[in-house]
């Protein structure tokens, strides 16, 4: 194929290394020392400092191939990704840069000459547009006369709702920083029409292509309301690599340039869509390649900063695959084929492909059963929806309950041409702030305030929805007859299949469901024998004697029934390793991990943990059975099963046997085997108080994942450590052996330049009524060696008074030693109190050595002055006591 992209950017960067231009290497992705910026998003960023002062400049032409992403603030294109043929979230910016050298004659002369020149690109001069800013009349004037450009062919771009520089020809960077007028180009797929300006207008998206824009930096933009000039003037020019590479490949769509026709055939292998205009398929082309170079910049998936939008774009490519007939791992399978067939540019890629993957694998992972449940919840919403119109309420449900993102509910909806109540998800949001405070200590303190003399039968065991009638309804601990759509109450029923919180098990969600209307349960608690569904009505009314459905959300109530599992497992295996003097002090059950308080005197070594953590997973890899049955208490006394605050069990109890390994009394839900429980680890131990211990552990998929972060924490160090993970604890040895070298090496050098100071100095020693005295100041020198100088003073000396100050920057640091046989008429310390007093600085010590220090001293030789005088004074006042 003539004009690959690899050729296009190398013509371009040769074009312009011919016009005196230096050729730079793209910067990072992350932006160095500019917090205005989460990503680099224009050629102009690493040179942000040279268009405000080009005196700070190295080179005064410049061109680069950058690479760029555009997801968030003033330039986001996430959005449009897939469903334009133009849009991506990371693309390289061809650009060359002026800083106070040539400006707007040359910038278009050599913009003309490479796109139209037989030499370079070729295109025919009939097929470019023009729009320049509407006040610009020079720019005009040199593409009208210089140029020869016709005048049907230029363009007029003017201010947008008459504000001023607000218009798509006056570019800035960002919220502040350099912009300027611009001048764009544009390339007319429709050359048989002869459009006039308003059919520039409306047809720009569909013929025309801008392929470069040239802005000539003529401003500061120093806040929102204010812009000045700037002294010197300087250009930057930006043409995006894909949208240059589709003009000269002749495809209309970037999607179609040799480098994303090859990685969507390969995407395209994985699915069961031939089809390659596919959204989706364009979609996870653009994302991977996004993925790959911000991990490769070290960012990492997480719920803030850089490393959220990076899992947004996971995500949302997650959930395109899924669109796709993609249901297994596949992100990862691409990155060796992009990194081998498309990245002919990028070679640096390899060093890191392995990193890669596994990220890509590992959050693919995590969010596949996610966006699965997610995905069957919205599609029966929207079936739902009526006029056309999904609820806040359900977004945030989804959101808050499932962890399903707001942004892929949002994607989905357009899709379908749904609309989304925004307004309502963010007061919902509003409202969970505030849960935490409010919220969270009404439902804490309710079940003591709220007394209901009923009962509520628990079926929770074996079913997750029933039909239950509503017996009471209360609202800001009031009791009423109904509540209503918004309205936050508590729901008490005949019977449940929801588990209240209990014996340290958290409480089951879910919702509470009648025809159109919907509770959703977020917390259930007991209230004397009965149980309450503490959440909120999202749509419709409830009333006392109505008839509803019950239904847990199951993945919530299996991730705790797992946990709950686990934590038998675990406190057998402590009474195995640490013996039967551990006994159960409390203990916490949750959906993400679990929490286990008991009695233990000793100290816990990590090998017990070990051996702990090894005997649970055994037991797990066995797969057994955990049984239930029911039997008088006296009966499962006999069974040796461990009965807990017994004066809480009735007569007939609930036991939970794992073989003969763990048999317990136990109210909790629980999961059917062992097998399930996937893999346990401990994440954490500690002491809660005297003799009271507490582990933290977490299971199944967290615990895998917990297991990745640390691997991937290793092939870190490894990395860094330029050796492979398993020789690393080797490589460390080595280092510290020798840092421990070159350690006695530099002590042998500072005692060998501590001796060299002491000899220098002594020369400064002052005679005062036969006791010497030591004044030198130092600059920024190490303080150990100046404590060493002292003793090997006193040792030489030994009838001396020294006064060491340190001064570094602004901080001054007073060091003073004294001889034994002077303490009797003037220690070190009062030298320092002295020195303190004058300095309003801090400081102490003992009679023979003494330390202190201050900041910004601007008379430090009147005080050594007054230092000097109280010594000679008390000295003096010793030769007298010795005469008497």
């Amino acid at each position: 194929m003539k004009n690959t992209t690899n050729e296009i950017r190398k013509k371009f960067l040769q074009f312009f290394q011919n016009k005196g231009h230096t050729i730079l290497p793209s910067s990072s992705l992350i932006p160095k020392n500019d917090s205005t910026l989460l990503f680099t998003n224009a050629g102009m960023n690493q040179f942000k400092d040279f268009f405000l002062n080009p005196k700070k400049k190295k080179y005064s032409r410049v061109t680069t191939s950058q690479r760029c992403l555009r997801t968030g603030g003033k330039h986001n294109d996430l959005e449009n990704v897939g469903y334009t043929e133009r849009h991506h979230t990371f693309f390289e910016m061809l650009g060359n840069f002026s800083f106070n050298d040539y400006f707007k004659k040359e910038a278009i002369i050599y913009a003309w000459e490479l796109l139209t020149s037989e030499k370079w690109f070729n295109i025919d001069k009939n097929k470019l547009w023009i729009s320049v800013y509407q006040n610009d009349e020079e720019t005009y004037e040199i593409w009208l006369n210089i140029i020869k450009v016709s005048p049907k062919h230029i363009i007029k771009i003017g201010d947008k709702n008459n504000c001023k520089y607000n218009s798509e020809n006056f570019w800035q960077m960002g919220e502040t920083g350099p912009c300027g007028p611009c001048t764009e180009i544009f390339y007319n797929y429709d050359i048989k029409k002869n459009h006039d300006f308003s059919k520039f207008l409306e047809n720009k998206n569909e013929y025309f292509i801008e392929i470069w824009n040239i802005v000539f930096i003529e401003y500061n933009r120093v806040s929102s309301k204010k812009i000045i000039p700037l002294k010197y003037k300087s250009i930057d020019t930006g043409m995006g690599l894909e949208r240059i590479a589709s003009v000269l490949q002749n495809v209309k769509s970037n999607y179609k340039i040799d480098i994303f026709k090859k990685l969507i055939e390969k995407i395209s292998y994985f699915s069961k869509t031939t089809n390659l205009n596919n959204i989706s398929l364009k979609i996870i082309s653009d994302h991977i390649r996004s993925c790959i170079f911000l991990i490769y910049e070290n960012v990492i998936p997480s719920n803030e900063y850089r490393g959220y939008i990076l899992r947004r774009i996971i995500r949302r490519m997650l959930r395109h695959a899924y669109k796709i007939g993609i249901k297994k791992n596949f992100f990862y399978k691409i990155v060796p084929y992009f990194v081998e067939n498309i990245s002919e540019n990028f070679n640096f890629l390899k060093g890191k492909e392995k990193k890669i993957k596994e990220i890509l694998k590992i959050e693919e992972m995590q969010f596949s059963e996610t966006l699965e449940k997610g995905l069957k919840i919205l599609n029966i919403e929207i079936k739902k929806a009526s006029n056309q119109e999904i609820s806040g309420n359900t977004i945030f449900y989804l959101y808050d309950t499932f962890g399903f993102p707001v942004d892929l509910t949002l994607d989905i909806c357009r899709e379908k041409g749904i609309k989304v109540d925004l307004n309502s998800y963010y007061l919902e949001k509003e409202k969970q702030k505030k849960r935490s405070n409010i919220g969270s200590k009404f439902y804490k303190n309710c079940n003591q305030i709220i007394n209901i003399n009923d009962t509520c039968n628990f079926e929770g065991y074996k079913k997750n929805t029933i039909k239950a009638l509503i017996k009471h309804i209360y609202i800001n601990k009031k009791s009423v007859s109904s509540i209503s759509e918004g309205e936050k109450g508590i729901i008490f029923l005949d019977k449940t299949c929801f588990y209240p919180e209990s014996g340290g098990q958290i409480g089951d969600i879910g919702k509470l469901h009648y025809k159109s209307s919907c509770f959703i349960v977020e917390n259930t608690k007991k209230y004397g024998n009965t149980i309450g569904h503490i959440g909120k009505v999202i749509i419709g009314k409830f009333e006392i004697n109505n008839f509803l459905y019950t239904k847990i959300n199951k993945f919530y109530r299996n991730q705790i029934q797992i946990n709950h599992s686990a934590t038998h497992l675990l406190h057998a295996a402590l009474r195995q390793v640490l013996g039967n003097i551990v006994t159960q002090k409390g203990s916490l059950i949750t959906n993400v991990r679990l929490r286990f308080d008991f009695s233990y005197p000793n100290i816990i070594r990590l090998s017990d943990i070990q051996k702990i953590e090894n005997i649970v997973n055994e037991e797990i890899c066995k797969n057994n059975l955990i049984k239930v049955q029911y039997c008088s208490l006296e009966e499962a006394k006999k069974t040796k099963a461990m009965a807990l605050f017994e004066n809480k069990y009735d007569a007939i109890v609930r036991v939970i046997s794992i073989k003969k390994f763990s048999i317990e009394l136990c109210g909790g839900t629980h999961t059917s085997r062992t097998g399930n429980i996937g893999l346990f680890k401990i994440i954490e131990q500690s002491s809660v108080s005297s003799g009271i211990k507490r582990i933290e552990a977490i299971t199944s998929s967290q615990a895998i994942n917990f297991l990745h972060i640390k691997e991937n924490e290793i092939e870190n160090i490894s990395t860094a450590l330029k050796t492979k993970s398993i020789n690393f604890k080797e490589k460390i040895n080595k280092l510290i052996t020798q840092v421990k070298s070159l350690e006695t090496q530099v002590n042998i050098f500072q005692e060998k330049e501590n001796t060299y100071q002491v000899q220098k100095i002594i020369n400064n020693i002052e005679n005062i009524k036969g006791v010497k005295l030591l004044i030198n100041i130092f600059n920024n020198y190490n303080h150990k060696s100046l404590r060493f100088m002292i003793d090997k003073l006193k040792k030489d000396f030994q009838n001396i008074i020294i006064i060491f100050i340190n001064k570094n920057n602004n901080h001054y640091n007073i060091i003073t030693g004294v001889t034994k046989n002077l303490t009797n008429y003037l220690t070190a310390l009062e030298i320092i109190k002295i020195f303190i007093k004058h300095t309003n600085g801090k400081g102490g010590g003992k009679k023979e050595i003494a330390e202190g220090g201050s900041f910004n001293i601007i008379n430090l030789s009147k005080i050594l002055k007054i230092i000097k005088l109280w010594v000679t004074l008390k000295l003096e006042n010793k030769k007298n006591h010795v005469r008497e």
